[in-house]
């Protein structure tokens, strides 16, 4: 087992940094694998080499944790972050980004479907479960984004100004429950400042709080593309920069110029061994194969406890075979059922409302919506 003795420092430095988008950076003479870490909220959304963005090896396409939160199971949470380890595992995927905790706060959040609730006690413990899950299965889940990530307006450089009693109560309660009862192998940062320091440089965030008052003991990396400079980021805490800025060599010079401390580097890069060592013999397992079927059930099963029926006017529902109705609009055959960017998934197995009522042998006339030049018309 390779230790941090072992390492030269140009080694430690290049740990603390990605190879690429998607991979650590793997020292092969010291036996140090270079694994693969990718997105995954709600599913696993893993590109294949040498794809596009979009073009992703199938996954199940759970609800995201805006429809899984309303189920108020954490049983069911857990459930669906062991299928998504083994998924993970399948695909030999090393830590899956997800799940995130962020309190909904802007009805405008680019991100909130990726978030569970405006309430941290539910957040919590619905995001312990998810993460208990996936990593039973020895996959990492990254716990994001650390911390008040909760607008998309300017989200890259926007400086939250906030209490710390704010901060405790409301924006910090679901990571801090999370890491005590759940410890996640990784936490992500978030791209924004907290009162004008960037949460990637946050000393009194990744070091203070986090480390000292919390006791976690995982790696943190950045959101990608975080890191405004890194060697403040190693000095605040930070383990791992994504995706990599080619700047291992000023980590190098910084300790050479007594401007970083050795020993800092030392701790930084030995969460990143740390994690190795976790996720190895996940990684190291062959020939597993995920029941795509049982997870395709159980994804149903999470998707129907995460409805909510706020009326029931006349007990119409449910529907039996002898009803005749009609269904309007274009979702009903060709589905809206997930976001986009990070969280976007090709699913190993999509059903529309139109095909779940024809299976069930329920009539229904449909009547599509087009939209030609801002004019509105029918196409049924």
């Amino acid at each position: 087992m390779t230790t941090i003795h072992d390492l030269t420092l140009e080694d430690k430095a290049a740990l603390t940094s990605g190879a690429d988008a998607w991979h650590l950076q793997g020292i092969p003479d010291k036996d140090i694998p270079g694994y693969m870490i990718t997105d995954g909220p709600h599913g696993l959304r893993k590109m294949r080499d040498g794809g596009q963005y979009y073009d992703t090896v199938p996954a199940t396409c759970f609800p995201p944790a805006a429809g899984l939160a309303n189920a108020w199971n954490p049983e069911l949470a857990r459930r669906v972050g062991v299928a998504m380890g083994e998924e993970c595992v399948q695909e030999k995927v090393a830590v899956i980004l997800g799940p995130g905790i962020n309190i909904k706060r802007n009805p405008l959040g680019g991100r909130c479907f990726e978030y569970w609730s405006e309430d941290p006690c539910l957040a919590a413990h619905q995001a312990a479960a998810l993460v208990e899950g996936v990593q039973s299965q020895g996959v990492g889940t990254s716990l994001k984004h650390f911390a008040a990530n909760n607008q998309e307006t300017d989200r890259m450089r926007v400086s939250v100004r906030v209490s710390e009693r704010a901060l405790r109560e409301i924006y910090l309660s679901a990571f801090e429950y999370v890491v005590k009862h759940a410890d996640p192998w990784t936490i992500m940062c978030s791209y924004n400042r907290i009162n004008d320091v960037y949460s990637s440089e946050n000393t009194w965030l990744l070091t203070d709080v986090l480390r000292n008052e919390w006791g976690y003991r995982g790696l943190v990396m950045s959101d990608w593309g975080a890191v405004h400079d890194r060697v403040a980021s190693i000095k605040a805490g930070l383990n791992l920069e994504m995706p990599p800025s080619d700047t291992d060599e000023d980590v190098v010079i910084a300790v050479r110029d007594g401007l970083l401390d050795e020993t800092q580097l030392d701790n930084m890069a030995n969460g990143v061994l740390s994690l190795l060592d976790k996720v190895r013999p996940a990684m190291e397992r062959e020939g597993f194969v995920y029941d795509a079927a049982a997870h395709d059930r159980l994804a149903r099963r999470a998707a129907q406890e995460s409805i909510v029926l706020l009326k029931n006017e006349n007990g119409i529902l449910p529907l039996s075979a002898d009803d005749h109705i009609a269904v309007i609009g274009e979702f009903a055959r060709t589905p809206r059922y997930q976001g986009g960017g990070s969280s976007h998934i090709t699913p190993t197995r999509l059903t529309s409302f139109l095909d779940s009522l024809h299976g069930r042998g329920i009539n229904a006339v449909f009547g599509g919506f087009c939209c030609f030049r801002g004019l509105g018309c029918w196409c049924w």
